[in-house]
């Protein structure tokens, strides 16, 4: 990922400030609970503000030199006004508290949905170009991080500055010089921790996306252990993953040192200011400017500061540093989906199912041509094949269907509309896909084939399932359909997944069919059986076959080979073989001995 400069506003760059803005936005959906809980916060900051005052007039009246007697009712006047402060504070926390545990959760809730909501719109193209553990990780810290800086800013910075305003005017108040002082070294030490805090993001950046990598780094050998066990890879990739955690360390350890250096000469200014302003609060009280009480309120005032720049610096780069972890999450939401339906797109109304591609044109990286001027009619309830050699264009051409990919020019049309011009959930509802290797959900076999129809009953979903002959193997397993396949389908072999996927097909029930290898994890005997539910499937629909192996296709309305991203020879079985030289007919050869009679 690419990074920008940092821009004068505030020091932040723009993806940082979109990071707030979104932060903002969702925050002020609850407007009542939100400016609630600044008004509680704000209210108790400055109560903690103002303690000190009647903490100074309690000692100002024991130094007066008068009796015991005289003085005790002051005194405790004094006591009932600090226990009253006392009260109000414990209430604006209380309130503080509630306010934060009703806003946060939702306000996190929210941010959880808006990531996924918006990830899941992005093209194929983008989830083939992410790491699933870099993405997961992205949604994690981008909500995780609003919660950090949300803590910091209601919690620490808020009572930060409106501690430091009362406390400057209080001791301006009392003398000049005294709050001139608190406030020039105040801006100074604001100022630069603001500085370092802009200087270090870019390290926490560094920092972040070394992490993401060793994250997806992580997630891409656990996704495949069996190729490292079986390929001897196990050496490589610890050397590998060793190498990557290294650079992290180093990183780390970079930004680790910085704070270190920064908290040392910060810790020298804290110096200053505590001898510093009590040698000149002595001189006040010397001139009989200042009062043992001022002392008191001096003092208390000096740790109020203390404890509160000290956490700023730490506050600041808290707050960057989550910033960055946020960033990565901020830079996908501002990336702009692939594929978007069209402004008032309408619903696709399949009545025939007749598909047309029209001089379509497509290109991968806008450098490898697939497909080029290349047209295809699909009439009506016709069962037509795709074959030919990898790599000719034949699921390219599923993908294009499906609007997994954009055509660089020409068009595609099912019964006279544009796929272009309507949304893609209505043209996704009206195609079933049986692909080459499905991916089951870890959910149990129920859920899985009910996915191709939610509403579907129980009944329903066992009927498809008998239909796609899974039945029997289902049935044989200890939790039967509430059995959880595992990851990706994990726990199920190949055909089994396979068959799975043509029940849910079944149960679907779209129009339009496609068949990619549908059948390519099949022993023979197994496809016998599926090829009868497949059989029944295809009746009254559209049917697009991409296949290798030519056993399931012979009965095909229409055989089409591509090859190169074009068309190089079409018609039924028949046909095609009695042309000697052509392709079709020498994957006959090579295939016959391994067909189903």
């Amino acid at each position: 990922m690419r990074y920008g400069i940092f821009n004068p506003f505030f020091g932040m760059k723009d993806n940082t400030k979109k990071t707030l803005r979104i932060y903002l936005q969702h925050c002020l959906k609850y407007k009542v609970s939100f400016f609630f809980v600044i008004f509680a916060v704000m209210a108790a900051a400055a109560n903690n503000a103002v303690f000190p005052l009647f903490l100074k007039k309690f000692f100002d009246i024991l130094t007066t030199g008068d009796s015991p007697d005289k003085i005790v009712g002051q005194l405790l006047g004094v006591l009932m006004i600090l226990l009253g402060l006392d009260l109000f504070g414990w209430i604006c926390w209380r309130v503080t508290n509630f306010g934060m545990t009703y806003l946060q959760p939702r306000v996190i809730a929210d941010l959880s949905n808006t990531c996924f909501t918006y990830l899941h719109k992005h093209s194929y193209d983008f989830f083939e170009n992410n790491f699933v553990g870099s993405l997961t990780k992205r949604i994690k810290w981008f909500s995780n991080a609003f919660e950090v800086i949300h803590d910091k800013i209601t919690w620490n910075l808020l009572p930060l500055f409106v501690n430091i305003a009362i406390i400057v005017f209080v001791l301006f108040s009392r003398n000049f010089w005294l709050g001139m002082i608190v406030l020039v070294w105040l801006a100074v030490f604001l100022a630069v921790n603001w500085l370092f805090s802009r200087y270090k993001i870019k390290h926490d950046i560094r920092r972040s996306a070394k992490e993401t990598e060793v994250t997806g780094l992580l997630a891409d050998t656990i996704t495949n252990a069996h190729s490292i066990q079986l390929f001897n890879g196990y050496a490589r990739e610890v050397k590998r993953f060793a190498k990557t955690t290294e650079e992290l360390r180093k990183i780390r350890k970079f930004t680790w040192d910085l704070t270190a250096f920064f908290e040392a000469g910060q810790g020298l200014l804290v110096i200053a200011l505590e001898i510093g302003g009590f040698y000149l609060a002595i001189r006040l009280w010397q001139k009989g400017i200042l009062t043992i009480g001022d002392f008191v309120l001096l003092q208390v005032y000096l740790i109020n500061i203390f404890d509160r720049v000290w956490d700023f610096g730490k506050i600041i780069r808290n707050i960057y540093e989550n910033l960055a972890d946020a960033e990565e999450m901020t830079a996908i939401l501002q990336t702009p989906h692939g594929i978007v339906d069209i402004i008032n797109a309408k619903n696709l109304q399949v009545k025939k199912g007749m598909i047309e591609l029209r001089k379509a044109d497509f290109y991968y990286h806008q450098t490898r041509s697939v497909l080029k001027d290349f047209n295809l009619t699909i009439a009506s309830h016709e069962k037509v094949a795709l074959i030919g050699p990898s790599g000719a264009g034949k699921t390219t051409i599923i993908r294009l269907l499906l609007r997994i990919h954009e055509l660089a020019a020409g068009e595609i049309l099912i019964d006279g509309q544009n796929i272009s011009k309507v949304k893609q959930e209505s043209l996704r509802a009206n195609i079933s896909l049986v692909p080459q290797d499905p991916i089951l959900f870890h959910r149990t076999l129920m859920e899985n084939i009910r996915y191709g129809a939610p509403q579907a009953t129980d009944r329903e979903v066992i009927e498809a399932a008998k239909s796609a002959r899974c039945d029997e193997f289902i049935n044989e397993l200890p939790e039967k359909y509430n059995t959880y396949v595992g990851e990706r389908g994990i726990k199920l072999s190949g055909g089994e997944r396979q068959r799975v996927a043509i029940a849910r097909a079944i149960l679907k029930n779209a129009p339009i069919l496609v068949l990619d290898e549908a059948t390519s994890s099949l022993d023979s005997a197994s496809e016998k059986m599926i090829q009868e539910a497949i059989d029944e499937l295809m009746k009254d629909k559209t049917v697009i076959v991409v296949a290798h192996r030519l056993s399931t296709i012979r009965k095909m309305d229409r055989i089409v080979v591509v090859q190169d991203g074009r068309i190089v020879e079409e018609g039924n079985h028949s046909q095609l073989l009695e042309h000697p030289d052509g392709i079709y007919k020498k994957l006959w050869t090579l295939q016959a001995g391994g067909f189903i009679e």
